[in-house]
């Protein structure tokens, strides 16, 4: 379980996504790859998101950045709700319970919560989401 706050504040849990395919995923507003790969994000976000698919973003952000990581929330046109972080950068307990090491980091869970792959980014990203919805 991964429970922390979102940008303003309220704690959301990966839990609350129970039923759908969701990808969690570890980036920064200083991490040029993770912005890189955003795009590829925000498209299968828009492809897939009726059909069941959500996005649960961690940020390693830190607090002093907290306006850095807003701003590349809204530069980046990342549009689903859940955007969490304790603000505490590489010490984010949520990195440490998955062993992130470096980002983007990212896991692929299905509906009932078991991870299915791991660092999905670009077309291989695009690749798995169409192989379980079919489209």
């Amino acid at each position: 379980e991964i429970a922390l706050p979102n940008v303003d504040g309220e704690i959301i849990k990966l839990s609350d996504l129970r039923g759908k395919v969701v990808l969690i995923d570890f980036w920064a507003s200083w991490c040029g790859p993770c912005r890189k790969e955003n795009p590829n994000v925000v498209k299968a976000y828009k492809k897939y998101n009726e059909a069941g698919f959500e996005i649960y973003s961690v940020s390693l952000d830190k607090a002093s950045a907290k306006g850095k990581w807003l701003a590349a929330i809204e530069q980046d046109g990342l549009i689903w709700d859940a955007h969490v972080s304790d603000l505490k950068g590489w010490n984010s307990a949520a990195a440490a319970d998955y062993g992130v090491r470096s980002i983007p980091f990212t896991l692929l869970i299905d509906a009932e919560g078991k991870v299915i792959k791991s660092n999905l980014r670009g077309a291989a990203l695009e690749n798995e989401l169409k192989s379980i919805f079919g489209f």
